[in-house]
């Protein structure tokens, strides 16, 4: 159950990214200030400077990439986070049922009492990984899910859309790369144990399960502290038809060539060159572990 909180919100820090699509960070400061609340604004490098400034609860104005270091400071600093989505696919918002509109989601920020607390995944490059490909990759958190397979090459064709198309960007994406790219040979393990072993479309470690503007992940429960982690073997190009339908319903792990499994420690291991979709955002790793914070920040809800 959401916890409540009887302190008044008198100041907030807001972080915006203004990379975002659709952030305007005046905007959403003077809807604060008219609200009530002092506001003081930090960019997106600036995240250690707004959760040690001693405001009552940070705001982040941002999309999904942005939400999961700005969650990890938070709740390290025992402040609650609010989110005004700015993002041109909102999938965590829109998962955990936080208003959209810019003017709901500040009042929801300056007036909202009820905290949910929710896990973080992190994402940490398997040794022998940072050796081969020289620190390209990092320990990082998410909010949402991590993926091989598909999931990567469709974000990377999305991209320079995203401007013209919006949402309907990563489903265009989602088509480019269904006709275009071939499967990832993987090796997928949870709690040490074998999970799936070659060739897959997809293999997706999971914490709200919300990615592609509107997929999800049914199962996956960000307050669980656990991580849902699907596999789908690779089959026939034309029964990606099926998968795509799969994703967009959450029934991605009743897929028969799907294995699922929940667990509070996975591994994903690829081909030298391959490539991580963590929160929207392209990592380029060959190998990764997986582990879930429980209970890692607090989020305003209600």
């Amino acid at each position: 159950m959401p916890a409540e909180t009887e302190t008044k919100i008198r100041t907030v820090a807001l972080i915006a990214n203004v990379e975002a699509r659709a952030c305007e960070p005046d905007v959403c400061a003077a809807s604060l200030q008219a609200l009530g609340v002092e506001v003081e604004v930090f960019g997106i490098d600036e995240i250690g400077a707004a959760v040690e400034a001693g405001a009552d609860r940070v705001v982040l104005a941002g999309g999904d990439g942005s939400i999961a270091p700005v969650a990890a400071a938070a709740g390290d600093a025992g402040v609650s986070l609010a989110l005004i989505p700015c993002g041109t696919a909102n999938d965590f918002a829109r998962r955990l049922g936080l208003p959209l509109e810019v003017a709901a989601a500040c009042r929801l920020a300056a007036e909202g009492r009820s905290l949910r607390a929710l896990e973080l995944g992190w994402m940490e490059p398997l040794p022998e990984a940072q050796a081969a490909e020289a620190g390209r990759a990092a320990r990082r958190p998410f909010v949402n899910v991590a993926s091989a397979g598909l999931p990567a090459p469709a974000a990377g064709r999305a991209k320079p859309w995203k401007p013209r198309l919006g949402p309907l960007a990563y489903a265009a994406g989602a088509v480019v790369a269904g006709v275009t790219a071939s499967p990832v040979p993987c090796t997928v393990e949870c709690d040490d144990r074998l999970l799936f072993r070659g060739e897959a479309w997809q293999a997706t470690v999971a914490s709200s399960g919300a990615f592609g503007a509107g997929s999800h992940i049914e199962e996956a429960d960000p307050a669980d502290g656990a991580l849902d982690v699907v596999a789908v073997a690779a089959g026939p190009r034309p029964g990606l038809v099926w998968l795509a339908y799969r994703l967009r319903t959450g029934a991605l792990s009743g897929h028969r060539r799907a294995a699922h499994a929940r667990c509070r420690r996975a591994a994903v291991r690829l081909p030298s060159g391959g490539e991580l979709n963590i929160d929207g955002e392209i990592v380029p790793c060959s190998g990764a572990r997986f582990a879930v914070q429980p209970a890692a920040f607090e989020l305003v809800t209600g």
